[in-house]
């Protein structure tokens, strides 16, 4: 029972970190109805630029862990940001009104060009970093068996629950998530009302690209090695945790990722690591055999 407690907390820091990329994935696909397949690798510059901002304040004598992470947070969010801007900038507004594959090829190639430059940049070494947050809370004490929980993986779970509550709200309730809501219902008749369309698609690239950046950073203090290659892995399963969850739906989005980080974890623990892909995409393909639309999406109504 403890182990198998273990496993579940491990796997809900790993989900975690899907779920707040899949955010980014099932944002943009709910206004233009594209999907992003460059967002892993914005997710994958936001956990070196992590590791860069990291270094840079070991260099220049900032050793005061909740200070360094603080303006390790801010930097990455920034930077990624702006690299979510110019994905949309470049490879999306100007095939807006091409026919639907055109905005898919062009992403592709953006997330092809984004490993290479990062490649030819850091080299195809992995990055690392020491482990930076230590100790861990006791939650159950027995003769059997004990569980606990690391700082680390409460941080993580703590702040994708804060940030999932959060992003919702900004949804529903503010003026930007009126505005995303009108654009996904109808763009044209959007633009006649008033609202900025493009700012607004611009503004939803930049969020997707900040919670890519605050999981970067996650990634980067619970693995502590990151590589060139790793946004392609985690935006294939990010994406898959989007279609799971339901697209288009932000707890959608965070559910399919904690469910496919949990069926990771007890897979690998209980079976064999290398099989552990096979039993995620084997659930995923199962619920869309019986739920075409994920656990929590609605079917799209075609207008007519």
């Amino acid at each position: 029972m403890g182990y198998f407690l273990e496993q579940l907390i491990n796997g809900l820091s790993l989900g975690s970190i899907y779920g707040l990329i899949a955010i980014g994935y099932t944002m943009v696909y709910g206004i233009i109805g594209m999907v992003n397949f460059a967002h892993g690798e914005v997710f994958m510059i936001g956990a070196f630029h992590a590791v860069i901002a990291y270094l840079v304040l070991q260099a220049l004598g900032i050793t005061l862990l909740p200070v360094a992470l603080i303006i390790v947070l801010v930097v990455t969010i920034f930077l990624t940001s702006a690299y979510g801007w110019t994905i949309e900038k470049i490879a999306y507004r100007p095939l807006r009104g091409s026919f639907r594959l055109a905005p898919l090829i062009s992403a592709i190639g953006m997330s092809v060009l984004l490993q290479n430059y990062v490649q030819l940049l850091q080299e195809a070494r992995p990055k690392s970093v020491p482990s930076l947050i230590q100790g861990n809370i006791s939650l159950i004490e027995s003769e059997d068996f004990s569980v606990s929980i690391s700082y680390l993986r409460l941080f993580i779970i703590i702040a994708t629950v804060v940030l999932m509550v959060f992003f919702t709200m900004l949804i529903t309730k503010t003026a930007l998530g009126r505005s995303q809501r009108a654009c996904e219902q109808d763009m044209k008749m959007a633009t006649l009302l008033g609202i900025n369309v493009d700012r607004v698609i611009s503004l939803t690239f930049v969020i997707g690209a900040s919670l890519a950046a605050v999981a970067g950073l996650m990634f980067m203090l619970f693995y502590g090695v990151v590589d060139f290659y790793m946004g392609f892995i985690a935006g294939v399963k990010a994406f898959s945790a989007a279609v799971l969850g339901g697209i288009g739906s932000l707890p959608g989005a965070m559910l399919g990722g904690i469910l496919l980080g949990v069926i990771e974890s007890l897979f690998s623990a209980y079976f064999s690591v290398e099989y552990k892909d096979l039993a995620a995409f084997s659930v995923l393909v199962l619920v869309l055999i019986f739920r075409p639309t994920g656990l929590l999406g609605k079917p799209e109504v075609e207008k007519v």
